[in-house]
């Protein structure tokens, strides 16, 4: 939804009251710069804007004791994980990420539970004029809401994800028990970069005085980055990576509802307390064993600072992340004959990853409905997409989408072809008109497209 003309009706009563959820909604989508729909003009640049939010609320940040997530692929999944072990464990969990996919309410979430509409409308209503003289992007507000919610709801731990890049990021002004970096790739270059080097350097920027930090994946684009972070803030540094051995365990058919895996710690320390050799995972994108590393280690961290988390309550969050905290669109099966799967990675490292999933299923033939955003360079996306499948490109319903008729002529030039759709749901609709029951439809391409597809 673009900004309102001026002539549109007051969303509001007097002193910005509101009537009820919708009306709310609109109000942040509309009257409030919002980067997944508008891109980077939406960004307020500095912490400025939630420092003075937070200050407002009286500094809830600092009531409740917090992990920070960053990273550019993975950071999502590795939240969720986290959380739901945390919450196993018996431990009043906040959990807050971006964007969400079908309701605004799964950014802030206590022990799965989202926030109520009645807290969204609160919430404005009562910093509605703060809001009008602040004129915070929609992130920040977002922000503000979810470090008040968990103020207030007195959680025991909240897991904060990074928005994007992670130095001048809005969440960036909480001081975590723990920070946790996904992985490096390229992605938001024009915002952050264009070589990982640089983008590590704003990933890094979440990294804090003395607070242990762990790095999912060893890279050697961007170990130096880190290593002289931490080595400024005297801050522990864990590669992940180096700790955990973690391979699949093949399937006997078919794409199963669990990821097996065997774990095994490199360094062979009692101390690690892993009490199992191996984890089924309800996330079953074989992505994820990357993550998990990430994961395990973050877990070791925590037992060291008195988190009392057991073997088994590692075991059985991971066997049902999906239910105990809502994450949906990482290689999530949607139906079967023909088989439909959707994922929300949208940059070349994500896209590789998908592709390495698909290759690992058996089918007669492959559909990809696909749809991406104007302002990424997706040449190397469509440099490695199969060209032996068959192509539906659609565009989501926000400002920032390529056209579904420009998406299509892009791809030609690389051998891609299909036809272009009006909207994501009639291009998921051909696909399964034209499939057969032992094909493969997957749609994605864009977090966006994944989301009108849910």
């Amino acid at each position: 939804m673009m900004n309102l003309p001026d002539n549109s009706p007051d969303l509001t009563l007097p002193n910005g009251q509101f009537f009820n959820y919708s009306e709310v909604i609109s109000y942040l989508y509309s009257r409030l710069p919002m980067f997944s729909r508008q891109g980077a003009v939406a960004i307020k640049a500095g912490l400025i804007n939630t420092q003075k939010f937070c200050s407002h609320l009286f500094e809830p940040q600092k009531k409740f004791k917090s992990i920070h997530i960053g990273g550019t692929n993975g950071k999502g999944s590795t939240s969720h994980m986290l959380a739901a072990i945390l919450q196993t464990a018996g431990y009043k969990t906040g959990l807050y990420t971006s964007p969400h996919l079908k309701d605004f309410r799964e950014r802030i979430k206590i022990n799965g539970q989202m926030i109520s509409e009645q807290e969204v409308i609160k919430f404005v209503n009562e910093h509605y004029d703060f809001i009008e003289k602040l004129q915070p992007s929609f992130f920040e507000v977002t922000v503000a809401m979810a470090f008040e919610h968990f103020a207030n709801n007195q959680v025991d731990i909240a897991i904060i994800e990074v928005g994007l890049g992670g130095r001048l990021d809005s969440t960036n002004i909480i001081t975590p028990v723990l920070s946790l970096i996904s992985n490096i790739g390229f992605d938001h270059m024009n915002i952050l970069g264009d070589s990982l080097p640089l983008i590590a350097g704003e990933k890094a920027g979440i990294i804090k005085k003395e607070v242990p930090v762990i790095i999912s994946q060893k890279q050697d684009e961007v170990s130096d980055v880190f290593l002289k972070k931490v080595a400024e803030q005297k801050a522990e540094l864990v590669f992940a990576s180096e700790e955990w051995k973690i391979s699949k365990n093949e399937e006997a058919f078919g794409t199963p509802e669990l990821l097996s895996v065997t774990i095994t710690d490199k360094n062979n320390l009692s101390s690690s307390n892993i009490e199992f050799r191996q984890i089924d995972l309800d996330l079953t994108g074989t992505y994820q064993i990357k993550n998990l590393a990430g994961v395990l280690s973050a877990v070791k961290k925590l037992k060291e600072l008195d988190f009392q988390i057991s073997g088994d309550d590692i075991k059985s969050a991971l066997r049902q992340v999906k239910a105990l905290t809502g994450l949906m669109g990482r290689w999530q099966i949607i139906q079967r004959n023909p088989l439909l799967i959707c994922d929300t990675g949208h940059n070349v490292d994500g896209i590789r990853e998908v592709l390495k999933n698909i290759d690992q299923i058996s089918y007669e033939q492959l559909h990809l409905v696909m749809g991406m955003l104007r302002d990424k360079d997706i040449s190397e996306i469509l440099r490695i997409l199969p060209k032996n499948a068959i192509y539906y490109f659609c565009s989501p319903d926000l400002p920032r989408a390529k056209s579904a008729i420009e998406l299509m002529e892009e791809a030609k030039a690389f051998n891609l072809l299909g036809k272009s759709y009006s909207s994501v749901q009639d291009a998921v609709n051909s696909a399964k008109k034209n499939a057969g029951k032992n094909d493969l439809i997957f749609v994605g391409g864009s977090t966006f497209v994944v989301a009108e597809l849910l």
